[in-house]
């Protein structure tokens, strides 16, 4: 291992936390309806696990930066790893939903800590002329992940058992344990910023309380009304954050960084389209399963074409934005994209395999060129200072986001049913659902909208004139 240049020795290692993440985030999805089975509940109540992943995400991400210059980043690294680890370790031996939704929060704290500290040991670890370099080898896991992620796990499932899901999860972290042990050092910050204890408490008690309230609103695990009174709390909690925020000098989430014109638009207008997009790894796998009779596996085939029109539109998105520009794309992209995520409830049993995948293939593309634009356009007005805060106040709102499009998704499927009168999910009650989600991504447009026509030119080379 020591004759392994440190530009592709440190991002593959930290590449092992970021596989784990992505694949886990996507090899779920497709195994939902078995998973509820095992587990006695109906399908769409999964949506809780799912989203329980996410908050853990939302709720610690802004603190991970922190802790890595507190404790140094290759403990808190290690630690995350063992925290994601144990977190599988408990979903494959859950009985219980709610032992279940416990140990998918766990590996959301776990997942919250590896991937930001993992960049963070990439940036100290590799000279500034070798960093392109090194975030290309990182890249490589985080396009694999949602590639195998939907066909292992059908595979799993469909021909062993869900639990190993969750099993292949445990050599890849005692690897990445034991190369982050032997090969990074253990930075700490030399002056520390103090931690913004009340923020971080308001922020995590707030998104909770409304994240799962909304999870929990259909009333079939909770009464309704208690549900709604958690998600009155938990808003009423973000708004004293809000207050909170606008009085430290140092916030955890610094909202005054929202004045920047393509901030405030990747940010808000992102996480409109977002919601729509988080839907689709539920969505789609349960509808195939569920509405057309797939197995695990053939569903799983059909939902990782998604990755494949990511892929592909990264060889072409620079050179749509150099000709097009941010406001441009981002405007017309948000149609294409809301039509191709809607056209997803056409789906019959008839309908050719074959054209499923086509149409699945351009609900990658789209969306992933909005996703590059709105994640490059963010960094365009800011300066060196606020980088690290606003990759925190972006990244907890990008999770929050497709937390939510999972709960909205899972609820217009619950309502789409129940005002139709079936006792059971039936094919038929998904296609508003996937309106639902198409409309939501169209819905960032009024904000893109606002843009000027050269937003982020020094960062496309692209000229309005």
């Amino acid at each position: 291992m020591s004759a392994v240049p440190r530009t592709l020795l440190i991002p593959l290692i930290v590449a092992c936390a970021l596989f784990m993440e992505n694949m886990d985030a996507t090899v779920i999805a497709t195994s939902l309806p078995v998973l509820a089975h095992d587990l006695g509940q109906e399908p769409l109540i999964l949506k809780l696990a799912l989203t329980a992943y996410v908050v853990g995400l939302g709720v610690f991400i802004p603190i991970s930066g922190w802790a890595a210059d507190r404790f140094g980043a290759r403990t808190v690294f290690r630690t995350a790893i063992a925290v994601f680890m144990t977190g599988s370790l408990l979903c494959a031996v859950s009985s219980s939903l709610a032992a279940f939704v416990a140990a998918r929060f766990l590996q959301g704290i776990g997942g919250a800590m590896m991937v930001p500290v993992g960049r963070i040991v990439i940036f100290r670890s590799v000279q500034r002329t070798e960093l392109v370099k090194a975030i290309s080898f990182l890249t490589i896991p985080s396009q694999l992940g949602p590639v195998l992620g939907p066909p292992l796990g059908g595979f799993i499932t469909t021909y062993f058992h869900w639990r190993w899901i969750f099993l292949i999860n445990v050599p890849i972290s005692i690897l990445g344990m034991y190369l982050a042990g032997r090969y990074i050092e253990n930075w700490r910050a030399e002056q520390m910023q103090p931690l913004d204890t009340k923020g971080f408490v308001l922020s995590a008690v707030g998104s909770t309380l409304l994240m799962l309230g909304l999870s929990l609103i259909d009333g079939e695990l909770l009464a309704s009304q208690l549900a709604f009174g958690m998600c009155v709390i938990g808003a009423l909690t973000l708004y004293a954050y809000l207050r909170h925020a606008r009085r430290e000098p140092s916030p955890l989430l610094d909202l005054r960084l929202l004045r920047i014109p393509t901030f405030r638009a990747s940010v808000l207008g992102g996480s409109l389209f977002r919601i729509g997009l988080g839907a689709v790894p539920f969505l789609l796998p349960l509808s195939l399963q569920l509405g057309l009779g797939m197995s695990a596996f053939h569903a799983g085939t059909i939902t990782c074409a998604s990755a494949f029109g990511a892929i592909f539109m990264k060889a072409i998105g620079t050179q749509v934005l150099r000709r097009f520009g941010f406001r441009s794309v981002l405007i017309w992209n948000a149609v294409l994209a809301g039509l191709a995520l809607a056209s997803y409830g056409l789906f019959t049993p008839s309908t050719p395999y074959l054209v499923m995948m086509a149409v699945v293939l351009l609900g990658g593309f789209f969306p992933s060129m909005q996703f590059t634009c709105l994640n490059t356009m963010a960094y365009a007005d800011l300066g060196d200072a606020d980088v690290s805060r606003a990759t925190s106040l972006a990244s907890v709102v990008q999770q929050i986001s497709l937390g939510l499009g999972v709960t909205i998704g899972g609820l217009a499927v619950h309502f789409s049913s129940h005002l139709q009168g079936h006792s059971t999910i039936v094919a038929g009650d998904f296609w508003p659902a996937f309106v639902v989600i198409g409309l939501f991504s169209m819905a960032s447009i009024p904000v893109t909208r606002r843009l000027p026509s050269n937003a982020g030119a020094m960062l496309t080379g692209h000229n309005p004139a």
